[in-house]
């Protein structure tokens, strides 16, 4: 059986619980909240545009999608920021962006590259929105307060240095050979048999002016008398190739 003074000191514990419960409702100051978000925002904008600038647009050349990737970063940053301080909760917020990527990214093809360089965005955006940047501080006393937590901020800012260092390396043409690929229309069918695969590297390296590392035979048009090959080869130090894949006039468009 639980005696009276049992009973008092479990009483005496609950009181404790909630005046600890109470303290933690500590609110950051004006100053702090707009301190938190000018960090968040600045970080991620500038390691959105180092990637942007500096890896994706140096080869692709894309103006929209470089105005995407910035406008998109800065976008999920701001809306996982506001909507991680209410109840509606993150599965939310990241549910009404994928609708909003569902509805806009399936009228086009989306290049892989630039689905890679979407996606490392995006979760750039949800790290520097939702880790926290202020700690609670003297929270079993009266005077609780947040203070800038120095360790988080480095462990994000290192994380962001991070993904750039990877995709530095993985883009850097000194560390890996970067092989592309050419959609020929091709003429001469008599050429694609495999006895004389050689005389066909041989053609299409003086017809198309590149040294051809492989090559592979799609559809073959018999009445026509043409094919279509694609032809594998490798960029030298410094080129970049945009266009490999079009094969209609209207498709390049000066973006």
């Amino acid at each position: 059986m639980i005696s009276m003074q049992d009973l008092g000191e479990f009483t005496l514990a609950d009181e404790d619980i909630i005046d600890v419960q109470s303290i933690t409702d500590a609110m950051m100051s004006t100053s702090q909240s707009v301190a938190e978000l000018a960090i968040r925002f600045f970080l991620n904008l500038a390691v959105c545009w180092i990637l942007v600038q500096f890896f994706y647009y140096r080869k692709s050349r894309r103006r929209d999608y470089y105005f995407t990737f910035m406008v998109f970063s800065s976008a999920m940053l701001m809306l996982l920021y506001m909507m991680g301080n209410v109840e509606v909760g993150v599965g939310l917020t990241l549910g009404l962006f994928a609708i909003f990527g569902v509805i806009r990214y399936r009228t086009e093809t989306v290049p892989i590259r630039e689905m890679t360089y979407l996606f490392v965005i995006i979760a750039l955006a949800a790290m520097n929105g939702l880790a926290p940047v202020f700690k609670l501080v003297g929270a079993a006393t009266d005077h609780a307060h947040y203070e800038l937590s120095t360790g988080t901020l480095s462990v994000m800012v290192i994380a962001n240095a991070l993904v750039v260092c990877l995709i530095w390396v993985l883009e850097s043409p000194r560390l890996l050979h970067h092989t592309s690929t050419k959609l020929v229309l091709y003429d001469r069918i008599d050429l694609i048999v495999p006895e004389r695969r050689g005389e066909l590297i041989a053609d299409l390296e003086k017809r198309v002016g590149v040294k051809v590392d492989n090559v592979e035979i799609g559809h073959v048009d018999f009445l026509r008398d043409a094919a279509f090959i694609k032809v594998y080869y490798t960029l030298e130090e410094g080129q970049i190739s945009t266009i490999d894949s079009l094969t209609r006039a209207k498709d390049f468009v000066e973006q």
